[in-house]
């Protein structure tokens, strides 16, 4: 799970950020701070994987956070969510290191996409070797750009709206998911989502994977991919 804090100067949007949060799986909420004070304790004390973080904090500007020193090598990954647009803090924020921008107000879809594809880059790191080559360091980096665009003409018999909800139940699935799985969730018959999957992988917004078991065929499996 990807241990969340949430710093918010406003109670209720905070506890609205909360609940977009834990709406998301793989994820888990483990406080909420209100003040530049109180998110630098809860930093120290917590040491969330992720800080979903204002920058109008009512006793300074919550982007200091990118820039305290904290024990040891620890350092949690920051999401910056604001009413602010202007281009000193938007540049302030990728300076210092913020892996999302977010400005206020935004659809709960908004936030959720970036959760997602921070899972993604999350899964990634783990499971990256220790000297990574040119394409995996590549990868990495085209994590956090978004899904790419669905293909502007789709092959007949197919439907967008469909083929956005085949490729957001792989994105969301904390593992490889089968075409049966992703058939169930969407409401679609398995063959009819084993055509969509199979179209999503020959464009490479999917992974196919194998999973050998016993004797017989393999498992056909489907895994979000980096964007290119």
């Amino acid at each position: 799970m990807i241990t969340t804090l949430i710093v918010d100067d406003d109670f209720r949007v905070s506890r609205i950020h909360a609940a977009y949060v834990a709406g998301v799986e793989g994820f888990r909420v483990i406080g909420e701070a209100h003040t530049l004070r109180e998110a630098l304790t809860s930093i120290e004390s917590l040491k969330p994987d992720l800080v979903l973080l204002d920058v109008y904090l009512p006793d300074g500007s919550g982007l200091d956070v990118l820039t305290q020193d904290l024990p040891g090598d620890y350092r949690p990954d920051c999401i910056v969510i604001t009413a602010a647009r202007d281009v000193a803090t938007v540049r302030t924020a990728m300076q210092r290191g913020a892996v999302h921008f977010l400005v206020k107000p935004f659809p709960a879809a908004a936030l959720r996409e970036r959760l997602i594809s921070y899972r993604d880059l999350h899964r990634q790191l783990k499971a990256l070797s220790d000297e990574p080559d040119q394409a995996e360091v590549d990868r990495l980096f085209r994590t956090l750009r978004g899904p790419d665009e669905l293909p502007p003409t789709l092959r007949k018999g197919h439907s967008a709206p469909t083929l956005e909800l085949v490729r957001s139940a792989v994105r969301q699935s904390p593992e490889p998911i089968s075409a049966a799985d992703i058939a169930e969730q969407v409401g679609i018959s398995r063959p009819t989502a084993q055509r969509y999957l199979a179209y999503l992988a020959e464009h490479g917004l999917v992974r196919l994977e194998l999973r050998y078991g016993g004797a017989g065929r393999p498992e056909h499996l489907y895994a979000p991919v980096a964007p290119r």
